[in-house]
């Protein structure tokens, strides 16, 4: 590296974006992700022994891929190389395989490549790497926003580790953006700025789990924004909203609007009013609400509110929250309007809940013990036991049913699933109704 090149790595490293200033440079400084990094896990243990495979690193932007991957680069005496799935092409990818293998032969010195947006690289590309990464010449590290199983090619898997990151918490995003207004030698600490706790709050909540988007937010403001009478910079709740480009709904501390929101959205579905839960859907998701967050709601209120008597609804909720993880906003809005439509007009049941608060009160008052006869009769001395004798096998009757004792003998008599009379569950009511009188 000669003089020039020296200075222009100097200035890039002190002119580059906050968001890659702050990214630590040891596994203890990482935020989050304690369920892969944790000091007793696999990835943890393997990082600090130098002894990491080929793995992929997979989650929402902003959670740590490429912090992960730096942190590696730190702390492993191999060759660290670094490639972009969406500018490099195969070219690129032969002299870092020709670099490796000169390494190896001088000086027996592994090469990890990391790439960046592996999901980019197309089948072709993928398999040029797979023998590479067998025979040792390369580890691989990829990350990918998108699932791998669906992106990634299958036997470039079957030799790596998937390891998935989740969106950071909110007190791990706090955290961060503490650090980065406060810290004078990575942050904006030298600028003497302050945040105010609502902007704080705000910040960390808005974020989703995308550290990057908070960060932007915090060096825009800073950036951005004049100096007060008092000489410092402040951060407002104003500035915070106007910096990550969201209009603000405020989440206190305790969230109670953020709750309200959501509980009136919750509500307006059960109600059967689809104006009313696609406002609050709108008002959601103009504030920034977790897509994810949302879909899970949708999902409980399927099953919760719709029941058996729209069977169908459980199934557009849960294949609305899969492909709301694959498209992303703001196509998301769609896909989640649709759900929520679907679930707010559908007929309503909450005998599912019924059904399963009654049986579980029956688990702890009774001790109970299966028949005899639904006893598993398939175990070497099972029949000498008495188990299974007496059985009836319901295809052997008309109509595919026998009337028997399925329940055990302390409860015989105890009705959990009342069903109710709407939509579906009519018929379920009206058949059940029928083996009953039987």
């Amino acid at each position: 590296m000669d003089l020039f090149d020296y200075m222009r790595e100097t200035n890039k490293e002190k002119e580059s974006p906050l968001a890659s200033r702050m990214r630590p440079s040891t596994l203890e400084e990482v935020a989050g992700q304690q369920h892969i990094i944790g000091k007793d896990k696999l990835l943890y243990r393997a990082i600090k022994a130098d002894k990491l495979g080929s793995v992929i690193f997979y989650g929402p932007p902003g959670t740590g891929k490429t912090t992960l991957a730096r942190v590696i680069a730190n702390t492993t005496q191999s060759r660290f190389t670094q490639i972009n799935a969406t500018v490099a092409g195969k070219k690129d990818m032969e002299e870092v395989v020709k670099e490796a293998k000169d390494l190896y032969g001088m000086y027996q010195q592994k090469t990890i490549l990391f790439i960046d947006e592996i999901h980019r690289f197309n089948k072709g590309q993928q398999d040029y790497l797979l023998p590479f990464v067998e025979d040792g010449t390369l580890t691989l590290i990829g990350a990918t926003t998108e699932n791998p199983f669906f992106e990634v090619n299958g036997a470039l898997l079957s030799r790596s580790s998937v390891f998935e990151l989740k969106a950071l918490e909110k007190e791990d995003i706090k955290k961060l953006i503490e650090r980065a207004v406060y810290d004078k030698e990575k942050g904006m600490g030298n600028y003497h700025a302050v945040i105010d706790e609502d902007a704080l709050e705000f910040l960390a909540e808005i974020a989703g789990g995308d550290a990057r988007s908070a960060l932007n937010a915090v060096e825009l403001g800073v950036l951005t924004t004049e100096r007060a009478d008092d000489g410092r910079i402040h951060i407002t709740l104003d500035v915070a909203a106007e910096c990550i480009q969201k209009r603000v709904v405020r989440y206190d501390k305790t969230g109670d609007n953020h709750y309200d929101t959501i509980s009136a959205f919750i509500k307006s579905m059960r109600g059967s009013d689809p104006d009313a839960a696609v406002y609050y859907l709108a008002k959601m998701l103009y504030a920034g609400e977790d897509i994810r967050f949302i879909a899970r709601r949708i999902i409980i209120a399927a099953s919760e509110d719709v029941g058996n008597a729209d069977p169908m609804a459980l199934t557009v909720a849960v294949s609305a929250a899969q492909a709301v993880e694959r498209i992303g906003m703001p196509e998301a809005r769609i896909i989640l309007s649709q759900a929520v439509l679907y679930v707010a007009s559908a007929p309503k049941s909450n005998a599912a809940v019924k059904a399963i608060g009654a049986a579980d009160e029956n688990v702890r008052q009774y001790k109970t013990t299966v028949p005899s006869h639904l006893q598993d009769a398939h175990y070497k001395g099972a029949q000498k036991l008495g188990h299974g004798i007496g059985y009836k096998y319901a295809h052997d009757y008309p109509g595919h049913y026998v009337r028997q004792q399925y329940l055990p003998d302390e409860i015989k008599d105890a009705r959990f699933y009342e069903p109710g009379d709407l939509g579906y569950e009519r018929k379920i009511k009206e058949r059940l109704e029928e083996l009953r009188k039987e």
